[in-house]
């Protein structure tokens, strides 16, 4: 599987569409957040997909980039000492990524699936630079405008006087029918009928 050939058909169509959905501007962002956020340790990938994608693939800059945000002595991720070479280790590297970022509130539709479609990797690292940024817990480390802040709830409290009031009041989602009439109403010329 890893020595794939090149797709034909449909599935040459589907890659095609999957590539353009890649953003390079984002790539830069994500590089400069992760470096701001990890550190210089994690170097820098080449520019463009490819690059970016072996920067990543290991799950070891994923997998500080989540332990980052987390307090000291609470790291969900553990590190091996060295880079994990064969895939099944980098594949469970990468898993405890995704479970870290579950947990840290990332939605499940936000997670990617496979790490060969490059841009639902850069929505879920996007989805992570929000929900960090939201939560301004003192964790996130960059330019908070590189990521929209996420909606918070805003909870009301009512008094009862207050509920019962408003129960008489007709809301304008209802309609009314104040000062509704048709008198002087007409449609154009009325009917004629000729026998």
């Amino acid at each position: 599987m890893a020595n794939k050939g090149p797709a034909y058909g449909m599935s040459r169509d589907v890659q095609s569409k999957i590539e353009k959905k890649y953003d390079d501007e984002l790539e830069d962002r994500l590089v400069e957040w992760i470096v701001a956020q990890c550190g210089a340790a994690v170097g820098r990938p080449e520019r463009g997909r490819l690059g970016f994608q072996v920067w990543l693939k290991n799950g070891i800059v994923l997998s500080r980039l989540v332990n980052s945000l987390y307090p000291d002595g609470s790291k969900p991720v553990k590190i091996p000492d060295a880079p994990p070479t064969m895939v099944f280790k980098q594949m469970e590297q990468i898993a405890q990524f995704l479970k870290a970022a579950e947990d840290y509130g990332v939605v499940k539709t936000d997670i990617f699936q496979t790490a060969k479609d490059m841009a639902a990797v850069q929505r879920t690292l996007m989805a992570l630079g929000s929900l960090a940024v939201t939560k301004n817990d003192g964790n996130y480390h960059g330019d908070p405008n590189w990521f929209m802040k996420k909606a918070q709830e805003h909870k009301r409290e009512f008094t009862e006087s207050q509920l019962k009031e408003g129960k008489n009041i007709i809301g304008l989602q209802m309609g009314t029918n104040k000062g509704a009439s048709q008198a002087g109403m007409s449609y154009g010329r009325p009917r004629q009928i000729i026998s």
